[in-house]
């Protein structure tokens, strides 16, 4: 099994090639290159991110490769970029991670299918661009697979996805964006328009089952059971607006959107969504910073902070939202405001250039074990950390949007 050695450990060849045979003719040691700060923010953390991580799998702080969807998170946003930074060094990149992650036969190292942890799905979005390039099966072996388990994956009554195997009966926001962009790319490539259906009826329910009418934001989770101790025995929801949980739903909108045909006749129910959303999300933006709070309406209440992936992922949606004609221009400038807060409260730059993205949160559940009750403590006391996948990926995201 492949392992981390070291924060330079094994290929990262392209960026570190040219500066090694150098270094190593000069009998210096080598040295990573600076990044230039007259680069656009998304290429700077890109390049923060590849100096730190030279193997794609290390990206979510990993000691061995695993099939994960941070890295699918980072390195679609890496597939984005390319469109407006083109760079041979990224494309490997994101060739690298599948490249260690499937065998010649296109096997999914480390995916357990029985497990239906839509999470799992999140990465097979950036085998797509790859199987049109190369033509090699072993990618399209790889999207077949985890199109399959989307097709029988465990669901409510209603049709609506459990989240995983070991959480019965239970929707979270965070799968809309782990399943539903992945199954919108393989309907537009492979013309599979029951996967258009699926894509609509998950967002559709998502927002019907935990949307709280007095603020028009979304709970982080639903129990059609009622079993779980932290579902509202009433409603089922859980009992708190989680800022990535609602980040996640929102960049799953303005993302299947792009591979949607125009005509489908439930397109527009998912422009209504964000529609019903950016409101409430602009009403709970910080006045003074434009950031959000990792509990969303609770403010400067004690232990609340300002959360970077939330707000990332709130201003790539907003500012998508905006580009494309969903939402009105002026949300373009709540999520440049929103940008221009996380710059300037929670971007470090070092003095070799590299890029740190400060007050991200590790991670966030309901129920498992130890279980997580989805109190306002139990949220504002998860782990904080800099750098994570989960907040470097989105931001790279909204800066190529505004950079539009």
């Amino acid at each position: 099994m492949i392992k981390r050695t070291s924060r330079l450990g094994i290929p990262g060849v392209t960026l570190l090639l040219l500066v090694l045979l150098t270094s190593l003719s000069a009998g210096t040691p080598p040295a990573v290159p600076d990044i230039p700060k007259s680069l656009k923010w998304s290429e700077r953390m890109a390049l923060s991110i590849i100096k730190n991580n030279p193997e794609p799998w290390m990206i979510e702080f990993s000691e061995e490769p695993v099939w994960s969807y941070p890295q699918g998170l980072v390195l679609h946003a890496f597939e984005e970029m390319d469109k407006q930074h083109p760079r041979q060094q990224y494309r490997d990149y994101i060739k690298a991670y599948p490249d260690v992650m499937l065998d010649e036969k296109g096997n999914i190292r480390t995916y357990d299918a029985a497990s239906f942890n839509i999470d799992m799905v999140n990465s097979g979005k950036i085998l797509f661009n790859l199987y049109k390039r190369t033509k090699d099966e072993k990618y399209k072996v790889a999207i077949e697979t985890l199109r399959h388990q989307m097709k029988w994956q465990p669901r409510t009554t209603e049709g609506g996805y459990w989240h995983k195997l070991r959480y019965p009966w239970q929707m979270w926001l965070d799968g809309a964006y782990m399943g539903a962009p992945f199954l919108a790319q393989y309907g537009k490539r492979f013309g599979d328009n029951a996967a258009f259906d699926e894509v609509a009826n998950q967002l559709v329910l998502l927002e019907k089952k935990t949307r709280d009418a007095r603020t028009g934001l979304l709970y982080h989770g639903w129990d059609e059971s009622r079993f779980q101790p932290w579902a509202n025995p009433k409603t089922g929801t859980s009992p708190h607006f989680w800022g990535r949980a609602m980040g996640w739903y929102a960049m799953a909108l303005v993302d299947v959107l792009d591979f949607f045909p125009q005509d489908h006749p439930r397109r527009n129910e998912i422009i209504g969504i964000l529609q019903r959303l950016a409101p409430a999300l602009q009403k709970y933006q910080d006045a003074k910073t434009g950031l959000w709070y990792q509990v969303v309406d609770q403010g400067a209440r004690e232990g609340n902070y300002l959360e970077a992936s939330a707000s990332s992922m709130f201003v790539y949606a907003l500012a998508k939202g905006a580009n494309k004609g969903y939402l009105d221009k002026q949300y373009r400038k709540v999520a440049g405001k929103g940008f221009k807060g996380i710059i300037d409260n929670m971007i470090e730059v070092k003095p070799d250039g590299e890029v740190l993205l400060h007050k991200v949160c590790a991670v966030a559940g309901l129920g498992g074990n130890p279980y997580r009750d989805g109190t306002y403590e139990y949220y504002v006391n998860e782990p904080i950390r800099t750098n994570d996948p989960k907040g470097t990926g989105p931001f790279i995201l909204a800066s190529l949007e505004l950079d539009k």
